[in-house]
């Protein structure tokens, strides 16, 4: 018989290879991002400190009623950006998290990048 892998264990395998090469400074912390089947969240992280410096998910969108999650993604990222700014942050390095650069993760990377975050 042979082993089959779940698609966890491939995209954790992919995240930790990711991980290896992006290191989050306080002059460029980390845009991590984790997707969930309902929700997305992402969080700005100093990995010299081990800290989170600015969070959010699109759970706490106030307008979500009647939009897609890939709009919801969109919003998470202007949001975030705008949170960042806040704090004096400029430019970040993006963490996939070990999924594709494709739909809800790209639009989160867009939203940042409109909001005025530097990716």
């Amino acid at each position: 018989m042979y082993h089959v892998k779940s698609r966890k264990t491939n995209r954790e395998k992919r995240r930790l290879s990711i991980r290896n090469k992006i290191y989050g400074t306080f002059e460029t912390p980390r845009l991590s991002v984790f997707r969930s089947n309902k929700d997305i969240y992402a969080q700005i992280i100093d990995d010299e400190k081990s800290g989170t410096i600015v969070e959010f998910s699109s759970k706490k969108l106030k307008s979500a009623k009647g939009t897609t999650k890939t709009q919801k993604s969109f919003e998470v990222g202007k949001e975030i950006s705008k949170l960042a700014l806040e704090k004096g942050i400029k430019s970040v390095v993006f963490d996939r998290g070990g999924y594709r650069y494709h739909g809800r993760v790209k639009a989160v990377a867009e939203g940042a990048r409109e909001g005025g975050l530097k990716l």
